[in-house]
């Protein structure tokens, strides 16, 4: 499993690599048939979109694509993959339950008795972070994430 790898998913700060050996390994043990979605298909976009095709994203803020799922792939840590979803109004997460133990959600110490309402938004929490990445509308006023970055508007 994933777990026997933590040294090396540790070392390349990464479980793909170690996930993408492990996929090859049981397709050779077990006959086990893979299918990797192409990164240009628009049905499943991830971090790749979001990242270097500004002309998807682009659509995707005028809603002329619907994708089935965003994945925040090809994105350095948890704390950029959470801003950039909450810059696009794909975040539905209280903050009073992010990085919380599922045991303390769980035992309505954190939220009560109802864990749905207390935990979960009926409408996207957008924030604005950075000027230079996509966003659902103007973030003109952040500042860029990258260095000389142009407005995504």
């Amino acid at each position: 499993t994933v777990l026997y790898f933590g040294d090396l998913i540790f070392a390349r700060s990464s479980h793909q690599q170690i996930l993408i050996s492990l996929l090859a390994e049981a397709n050779s043990l077990t006959g086990l048939k893979v299918k990797v979605l192409s990164r240009d298909e628009d049905d499943f976009p991830g971090g790749f979109h979001y990242h270097m095709r500004k002309d998807f994203m682009k659509q995707f803020v005028r809603g002329e694509n619907d994708p089935y799922i965003f994945h925040m792939s090809w994105t350095l840590n948890k704390v950029d993959k959470l801003k950039f979803l909450r810059q696009m109004g794909m975040w539905y997460a209280n903050d009073n339950c992010i990085e919380k133990e599922a045991t303390a959600i769980l035992s309505g110490e954190i939220v009560g008795s109802n864990i749905i309402t207390a935990c979960c938004s009926a409408e996207p929490l957008i924030t604005c972070h950075y000027r230079d990445k996509a966003s659902i509308s103007s973030c003109a006023d952040s500042p860029p994430k990258d260095k000389n970055g142009q407005s995504f508007w």
